[in-house]
């Protein structure tokens, strides 16, 4: 067992967008910050969300009126620092007589009070009146606003069942989730976090004014201790079992985990825009184009156990989103249309609601300073509030070290994203000029992948050898390298679902050639240490 000999102000636990981005905002006010991930970046929920920077309009059901204006003012913060990967997307919402209210929301419980008559169903003047809401509670300056759309001989009427005439049209954001975390632990490490992936918490012992850390490195078995002034438990799905087992806390703090799960089928329809579609249960979904040639179609919400037990989507929940998407698309889908499914685990804090949907999706953080040492527990949060969770998380982190700067993520850009909001299609050009053997997909692939620094990782390039070992979809050696070298990648997992999305387009064999050749890579330079 070794030591690292000097004491740091924050120890994360947890490599998710909640502790990558808490790292970062600690690191550029001038706190030493160590982030100890024990497996890939982004590995669990964070790589498993509908990929949206949204408001989420059916919280408005439920009087979540903090976190979804909080949610909608992000949504343009977060659009301006990474252009690259977030992109204003409309959303068509069509609209029919039969749609209803999941029955504990709070809206549906006041209607039944007062509106008996409507027997639990969306009235449309209810539907505007919530997208007026949306449209104003955060104060849009880039999105678009709300509109009528007509469904009849239209592009987003083509793909839907005859039935539906009407629908309304309006603005939420796209997200490459995986890509987001992995930027604010570049982010985090350039300012001067530590960051360890591959790097499981064995146990952490509290003392008066410090804490003993013992991490094991999950490739070699070393194990190191750390010592830092005050802890933070961003475990996402492991938050409880990190509260119960490692950290020992004596909280009656509790965590539900909720899994979401999600199908993708080849492209159902020509244009750009996502539907929300709403069933007869009252919940909804969203079909959303997806990696160019694909569609994305989730989530469901499920109660799920146990952290340890990976999350699939399940033949009953594939069925469902099959089932709910078979409402309104004039196609019918099987099973046999589901290239590729995948889910993964909410840690919701437990507020005793009655349902998995019901279940807040605000954030929670608690400080338990008994006995010794501070530690933050991080409970909820999404994806799109994720920099002002961690702003939250500095405020309740500021009284135990004085004189720290404050607030200063707002406006600032994350590695690649240096450039205007509407700048992808100059950027792709620009490349396309450098490097005149790049098609017009594989350029925007990887603008919209690495914005400013797909120059660097093409630097001097004139045609497709001078990248290095072609893997196959565009993926060559010297992205592989820019990956393992700037963005923690070790394994082909890790850049072909997480750095990535290639992962749709290589088969097997592939995917092994790719595993193979990383892992030679790896053992090459421990070999020259």
């Amino acid at each position: 067992m070794t030591g690292t000999g000097k004491t740091v102000d924050l120890f994360v636990i947890g490599g998710g967008i909640n502790g990558c981005g808490i790292a970062r905002d600690a690191a550029g006010r001038g706190l030493s910050v160590t982030l100890a991930e024990m497996g890939d970046l982004a590995q669990a929920t964070s790589s498993a969300s509908t990929k949206l920077f949204h408001g989420g309009l059916r919280y408005l059901e439920y009087f979540e009126f903090r976190l979804v204006r909080e949610a909608l003012i992000e949504r343009e913060v977060l659009l301006r620092a990474m252009p690259h990967i977030s992109w204003p997307m409309r959303f068509v919402l069509p609209y029919h007589p039969d749609m209803r209210f999941e029955s504990d929301t709070p809206t549906s419980k006041l209607l039944g009070m007062v509106m008996p008559w409507m027997k639990g169903r969306r009235p449309a003047w209810l539907i505007r009146l919530g997208l007026f809401m949306y449209d104003t509670l955060g104060g849009r300056k880039i999105l678009p606003g709300t509109r009528t759309l007509s469904l009849d001989g239209t592009p987003e009427g083509a793909p839907l069942q005859e039935r539906f005439h009407h629908a309304y049209e309006y603005s939420d954001c796209w997200v490459e989730d995986s890509r987001l975390v992995v930027l604010n632990a570049r982010d985090a490490e350039a300012r001067g976090a530590t960051v360890m992936t591959g790097t499981k918490v064995l146990s952490a012992d509290r003392h008066p004014n410090h804490w003993i850390v013992t991490t094991q490195d999950m490739a070699t078995g070393r194990t190191t201790k750390h010592l830092a002034r005050m802890l933070v438990n961003a475990g996402g799905p492991w938050v409880g079992d990190l509260i119960q087992g490692t950290i020992r806390l004596n909280s009656t703090e509790g965590v539900r985990l909720v899994r979401g799960s999600h199908i993708v089928t080849r492209r159902l329809y020509d244009h750009g825009k996502c539907y929300f579609f709403q069933g007869t249960d009252g919940r909804i979904i969203f079909a959303i184009p997806y990696e160019t040639d694909f569609t994305l179609i989730g989530t469901t919400d499920a109660d799920h156990q146990d952290p340890s037990v990976k999350p699939e989507c399940t033949p009953q929940e594939r069925d469902y989103l099959l089932g709910f998407a078979n409402q309104y698309f004039r196609r019918q889908l099987t099973a046999d249309d589901v290239v590729w499914s995948y889910s993964g685990v909410r840690p919701l804090y437990d507020d005793g609601a009655q349902s998995a949907t019901a279940a807040t999706r605000d954030y929670t953080l608690k400080v338990d300073q008994t006995g010794g040492a501070p530690v933050l527990n991080v409970f909820g949060g999404k994806i799109t509030t994720y920099r002002r969770l961690a702003e939250s998380a500095l405020a309740k982190i500021a009284p135990f070290f004085p004189n720290l700067p404050g607030d200063w993520t707002r406006g600032v850009a994350l590695p690649g994203g240096d450039f205007p909001v509407d700048g992808v299609p100059a950027l792709v050009a620009r490349l396309r000029t450098d490097h005149p053997f790049l098609t017009e997909g594989w350029a925007r692939r990887l603008v919209r992948a690495y914005g400013t620094e797909a120059a660097t990782i093409l630097a001097g390039a004139q045609q497709a050898a001078d990248l290095g070992v072609d893997f196959g979809a565009t993926l060559t050696e010297a992205e592989v390298v820019w990956l393992m070298d700037h963005e923690y990648a070790r394994r082909a997992t890790d850049v072909v679902w997480r750095r990535t999305k290639l992962g749709l387009r290589l088969d097997a064999d592939q995917v092994q050639v790719l595993d193979q050749w990383i892992q030679a890579r790896w053992a090459q330079g421990a070999a020259a240490e």
